[in-house]
């Protein structure tokens, strides 16, 4: 051994430095609260100097958010609603969707990329529309709701075909041939081995869409769904106060995703235990 060379037994990286102090928990938590009270801050409308220079914050209109903050919040409803039915049909779309585009019939898999390509190919405010106002003129009219199910099912449906055919991959070949080694035959394999563990594996990304989703249900107000986006600007726009209006419907997007996000949470622990 050279001179120059480190010892086996002497390390190579120094000993993490162990920090004293504040837990990072507890002070990443009262950086949050002071961040939420800086939030606040922002929208009180105080109005102070500050070593000379004036600092106005912004203010909302106190009495068009009493008189209008529940017609709003009625659209909390809707919008999940519109969410929870667009996730499972998308869900049953995407599963199928992965199914035919695994297997080795070409008419269905050459569908199923089809469908994929369309539907990832182009945006979502358009496929809202066409459902909306073009298929009219072939003769297929259909509701705000329906369309809203129609065009949210079928966009992320294509997403979620991607979803479901890597979870499917993802299960060892060797399960597969063992099943056959047991004589089940292949749809045995499929719906008693091979998707029961697949669901396990892509169910925390189910959850995950379904939080954008209910995001991208505001995209269904252009087509006069009176969800939660669309009740904010139904009140605000007329009244010219659209900016307390969409702080609103913000709040309670934001509301419904932290408490989808906590579920989420707790569903992806208990899978991974």
């Amino acid at each position: 051994m050279s001179k120059d060379s480190i010892p086996l037994e002497q390390p190579i990286y120094p000993p993490p430095r162990v920090r004293k102090g504040i837990p990072f928990p507890v002070a990443q938590g009262l950086w949050l609260v002071l961040w939420l009270l800086l939030l606040v801050f922002t929208f009180s409308g105080v109005q102070l100097e500050l070593a000379g220079i004036p600092i106005r914050t912004l203010r909302l209109n106190g009495n068009f958010v009493r008189e209008w903050w529940w017609f709003i919040s009625q659209g909390v409803g809707t919008t999940f609603q519109l969410s929870l039915v667009s996730i499972l049909c998308a869900t049953t779309l995407a599963f199928l969707s992965a199914l035919a585009g695994l297997s080795q019939i070409a008419p269905l898999s050459s569908l199923s990329a089809l469908y994929v390509s369309l539907m990832r190919g182009t945006p979502l405010f358009l496929q809202f529309l066409f459902i909306y106002q073009a298929l009219p003129q072939l003769g297929l009219v259909f509701g705000s709701f329906t369309s809203a199910v129609l065009a949210l099912s079928l966009n992320y449906g294509a997403y979620m075909s991607e979803i479901f055919r890597a979870g499917i991959q993802a299960i060892p070949v060797g399960q597969r041939e063992a099943a056959y080694a047991l004589g089940l035959k292949p749809w045995q394999t499929l719906w008693c081995i091979i998707l029961p563990q697949a669901f396990r594996i892509v169910l925390p990304d189910i959850g995950n869409q379904f939080i954008a989703m209910q995001k991208d249900t505001a995209l269904a107000s252009a087509i006069a769904l009176q969800e939660l986006m669309g009740r904010a600007r139904q009140a605000g726009l007329p009244r010219q106060h659209f900016f307390e209006a969409l702080v609103v419907a913000a709040l309670w997007y934001w509301l419904l995703t932290l408490i989808l996000s906590f579920f989420q949470g707790r569903l992806e622990r208990y899978l991974a235990r």
